[in-house]
């Protein structure tokens, strides 16, 4: 092996293992073309990790409504209360149930079978107070 395409070669061997997998297989090809060597050398081109998208407001998660952070229900308090909201929105689907911002103490999101959006809210008795069309 030539001085050049070692130089090279470790150069790359370092970049791909700081994640420049594709680069070092940039260099590697580029030092058989400056060689004149006639050998292709193919290294696997480094995939980054899937950027992860925003949830969608329909999403699970906390986010902020009027400056408050609603938090998504888990256990009893989950149970209850897509329960109290699969009974006054009959074959709906529960997209999230959280706390409220807004002036409920719970709310459950969901779609109608129809494709529109409600949202039943909820006192701290788990009885559904109201279902508003939207996200509410």
């Amino acid at each position: 092996m030539n001085p050049l395409r070692k130089v090279i070669l470790g150069g790359t061997i370092a970049v791909a293992a700081l994640g420049g997998g594709a680069i070092g297989a940039t260099l590697i090809g580029s030092a058989s073309a400056a060689t004149g060597s006639s050998t292709s050398t193919t290294a696997p081109a480094a995939t980054a990790p899937a950027a992860t998208a925003p949830a969608p407001h329909g999403g699970g998660g906390p986010h902020q409504a009027n400056g408050i952070t609603e938090t998504v229900l888990t256990g009893d308090n989950a149970t209850k209360a897509t329960a109290a909201a699969n009974a006054a929105v009959p074959g709906a689907t529960v997209q999230r149930a959280e706390t409220d911002a807004d002036g409920a103490v719970y709310e459950v999101h969901m779609t109608k079978s129809d494709g529109t959006v409600v949202t039943v809210k909820l006192d701290a008795n788990f009885k559904v107070t109201q279902v508003v069309n939207g996200m509410a």
